[in-house]
């Protein structure tokens, strides 16, 4: 048995591999979604299963949870070689949307296989019928750009120029994706050298060893968390504004049950699939239920063992269970977050004492593709915000914080606007956005941007215009989701309110975009006077919001 010392040691070398990995992620990528803003994950994995070892801190979650899928599709195939480096983004077999590229390569040592290296990262255009990949009327997956089965981009060290070809063939800017795929290699290389150090300083066995009991034993914390909330069924419920295409609701309603030997997360009763591309893959839905329940017991060490007494239901009958060929681009940048709330929503029922008002709940995705007549070069322009976080027991929530199924950043404005034909006319919070509560929630954003020159198409997915993120304890909700468009001289509304695509967008038009705040915590008659002022004084809230919650005067 590894005594504590050694095994902390491990522990730790893991995951600075990872965290390794995503800095050199970080500084070799082009796109500034990755650079900057972070939309990139590694992690290490298991020989066999697939089954996470560790991952960087800093990526995100929801690349994480379901890179376990996609790293299980490939190891399930067997025959590989060193130097074999896998890419993927097919959302059937372990992905989220196509956007989200995976690249897995196997690692050996003495002739054996130790384990699966992981680097995921979002490219801002995989082709598709509009630049970016969020085609809201999208009715099939193929309208959403080249999907990847998991293919050998390297085999034995050498790169396959002919597959390299097709997927340069079918992006919008394959320069700039040429540099991103190029960075994932590096990270994966510079994994691969620093496991080859760890098992020649310690030995595999030693290792092996090492990833079983840190497995055990994140599995032991979880179920002593679980021991302490009451057993019993708890359900909750809440939904999307509607799918991209039909403006019906798409209803996620969880019934969560509480036992000794785990939780089982059940979400059966949710709506069926949908024609629109706001269907989830399994590999999303539990993710996101993995992320979500990490949330609330952030001091467990991140492994496959902190998952194994969750129990996910999501019948193929739902959309959160969606199959070939329904589209899914809203599936890890919208479905997901709403997946995470109804388990917050869920959790709070059960302890509240730990629990917050909903968060955002949504990016408000926004991509422009053009051409730049002064540079002479085609760019896909892909931003999103945050928005406000929940209040809770200790505090008002953050304001425009990330969102809790990511930890990617906000991209710089003047680096975005270096590399676009775009301006950023304003970026500020939204006063009056947060739900009110004895802790009220965070404020949302307001930014708005202005194409200075040429044409392009501009196309928008987001949720939560109809309903805001929901509070907690007798909080109240905050503001819902708005986008305003001046294009051609007039104004124009989306007719599905934040999902519109193929717009034409010209020199001099704007977009207007305002996230929503956090869920306020706690009766928001019991808020205390001074609180109320200060928030007035900063100008987070207005003199008539702070009379319509707080009675003030």
């Amino acid at each position: 048995m590894l005594d504590p010392v050694t095994l902390t040691v491990l522990q730790n070398r893991f995951q600075q591999i990872s965290e390794e990995m995503d800095v050199v992620f970080d500084r070799a990528a082009f796109s500034p979604i990755i650079s900057e803003g972070r939309d990139r994950a590694s992690g290490l994995y298991a020989a066999e299963s697939g089954l996470l070892i560790a991952q960087g801190s800093t990526g995100m979650p929801i690349h994480i949870g379901a890179m376990q899928f996609a790293v299980a599709t490939i190891a399930g195939r067997g025959g590989h070689r060193p130097g074999d480096i896998y890419i993927i983004n097919d959302p059937y077999l372990g992905g989220t949307h196509l956007m989200d590229v995976k690249m897995i390569a196997p690692v050996f040592f003495a002739g054996e296989l130790f384990c699966f290296l992981g680097s995921s990262g979002h490219w801002p255009d995989i082709g598709g019928a509009v630049p970016g990949g969020y085609v809201t009327k999208a009715v099939e997956v193929q309208q959403e750009g080249l999907r990847l089965r998991g293919v050998r981009l390297y085999r034995e060290g050498r790169l396959d120029e002919d597959i390299l070809a097709i997927i340069l063939d079918n992006v919008r800017v394959p320069d700039q994706r040429l540099g991103d795929l190029h960075a994932q290699v590096a990270s994966l290389k510079v994994g691969e050298q620093q496991i080859e150090k760890l098992i020649a300083d310690y030995g595999a066995p030693v290792l092996n060893e090492a990833i079983a009991t840190l497995r055990e034993k994140s599995a032991a914390l979880v179920l002593e968390k679980i021991a302490e909330i009451r057993p019993g069924t708890y359900s909750f419920g809440d939904a999307l504004d509607n799918d991209g295409v039909d403006d019906e609701p798409l209803a996620v309603s969880l019934d969560m049950t509480v036992r000794a030997d785990g939780i089982v997360f059940d979400f059966s009763r949710s709506s069926p699939p949908c024609r629109g591309p706001m269907n989830a893959v399994i590999a999303t839905t539990t993710a996101a239920v993995y992320l979500a329940f990490k949330h609330v017991y952030p001091d467990i060490p991140m492994n496959a063992g902190c998952f194994a007494p969750l129990t996910v239901i999501a019948p193929e009958t739902t959309f959160l269970h969606a199959g070939y060929p329904k589209p899914v681009s809203g599936s890890a940048a919208e479905v997901s977050q709403r997946i995470a709330d109804v388990v917050f929503g869920a959790m709070a029922e059960a302890i509240p004492e730990r629990l917050h008002g909903a968060p955002v709940g949504t990016s408000v995705n926004v991509a422009i593709g053009g051409d730049d007549p002064r540079e002479r070069r085609r760019y896909i322009f892909y931003f999103y915000s945050g928005g406000g976080h929940g209040g809770y027991a200790g505090g008002d929530g953050i304001s425009n914080a990330c969102t809790s199924v990511g930890l990617a950043k906000t991209p710089p404005l003047e680096v975005v606007e270096q590399q676009t034909p775009v301006l950023f006319e304003e970026y500020a919070l939204r006063p009056d956005s947060c739900g009110p509560g004895i802790s009220r929630g965070g404020l949302g954003v307001r930014y708005k941007v202005r194409l200075l020159r040429g044409e392009a198409t501009l196309s928008v997915l987001g949720d939560r215009a109809k309903r805001g993120p929901f509070g907690v304890g007798g909080g109240g909700s905050a503001a819902t989701a708005r986008i305003a468009m001046v294009c051609g001289g007039a104004p124009y509304a989306p007719p599905l309110l934040v999902k519109d695509d193929n717009i034409p967008f010209r020199a001099g038009d704007t977009l207007t975009v305002e996230t929503p705040g956090g869920g306020g915590y706690g009766d928001p008659k019991r808020r205390p006077r001074a609180a109320i002022e200060a928030d007035l004084k900063e100008g987070y809230i207005t003199p008539a919001y702070a009379a319509r919650y707080y009675g003030t005067t």
